[in-house]
């Protein structure tokens, strides 16, 4: 298969639609048509159910979208990382991502530890604004080459790592709760908070899942809405840190610990980043 008929299947088979894929693809509709059923011929399968009104996936059109958006990411992080690499000076630079707020005692060491090493090269940080995960799609399109990441927000599936440290988490409250004033709470306990439901982040498509809490992109906003009694939340320990007025933090024992590790992808074979997680393992 040719990276070009996998964008054109995609098309299809996101819009479901002959007419606004051929659109989206700046193209004539029956050319990509006579694409999609040369694709399914030589795979001898049926990609598409197609009736005069509308068009379905089949269960190996299911598998194709899946198996078709990957294989484009990985060539778009392919493309990407190639670029990077062809530096004038002839001394690639590293991409690393990190979470606003997470990590950032041993982001500073680290960077400040890999910068005295002997051969180090140009690190430019990407500092992710919004919610779990942006991280972890960075370093799949090739946007960034390591990433700290945190288990269980972020999955490392796919992907080689190296845990650095763990921590407890906290619950997050606005300044005054009745809970405030307590040792340490309980899951349980924070469940049955009506009045302060947990904040809902952005899945890696952008929607939201159901539930009774706020709809939040970043920190910055979290934090803002619980100082107005509005959410609740948990965080990892690190995090206390950087709050201000208007929030108290309690332990919460039984809420699961949560692990900094660095992550990269299995092929690569960057000496900067292998130099990278080296000094953070040390660190």
């Amino acid at each position: 298969m040719e990276t070009r008929e996998l964008r054109y299947f995609v098309a299809v088979a996101e819009e479901l639609h002959f007419g606004r894929a051929a659109q989206r693809l700046a193209m004539a509709q029956p050319p990509l048509s006579r694409a999609i059923r040369q694709l399914e011929r030589r795979l001898g399968v049926v990609l598409l159910h197609r009736t005069p009104r509308s068009i379905a996936l089949t269960e190996a059109g299911s598998v194709l979208l899946r198996e078709a958006r990957a294989a484009l990411a990985a060539v778009e992080a392919a493309e990407r990382r190639t670029r990077r690499a062809a530096a004038v000076d002839g001394r690639p630079g590293v991409v690393l991502a990190a979470k606003a707020g997470a990590a950032g005692e041993l982001l500073a060491k680290l960077l400040d530890a890999y910068a005295a090493e002997p051969d180090a090269v140009a690190v430019a940080v990407e500092v992710v604004l919004c919610g779990p995960g942006e991280q972890v799609g960075m370093l799949r399109d090739g946007r960034a080459d390591v990433a700290l990441l945190q288990r269980p927000f972020d999955t490392t599936a796919g992907f080689d790592t190296e845990d650095l440290y763990t921590e407890q988490q906290i619950v997050v409250l606005p300044a005054g709760h009745p809970l405030s004033g307590r040792s340490h709470v309980s899951m349980a306990e924070i469940a049955a908070l009506p009045d302060l439901p947990r904040p809902r982040w952005p899945r890696f498509d952008g929607s939201y899942p159901d539930g009774p809490g706020p709809q939040v992109r970043n920190h910055t906003q979290l934090f803002q809405l619980i100082a107005l009694g509005r959410a609740c939340a948990l965080v990892p320990e690190s995090l206390r840190a950087g709050l201000r007025d208007g929030h108290a933090t309690v332990p919460v024992p039984d809420a699961p610990a949560v692990t900094t590790v660095i992550a990269w992808p299995p092929h690569s074979r960057s000496q900067a980043v292998a130099d990278l997680v080296r000094t953070a393992i040390r660190l």
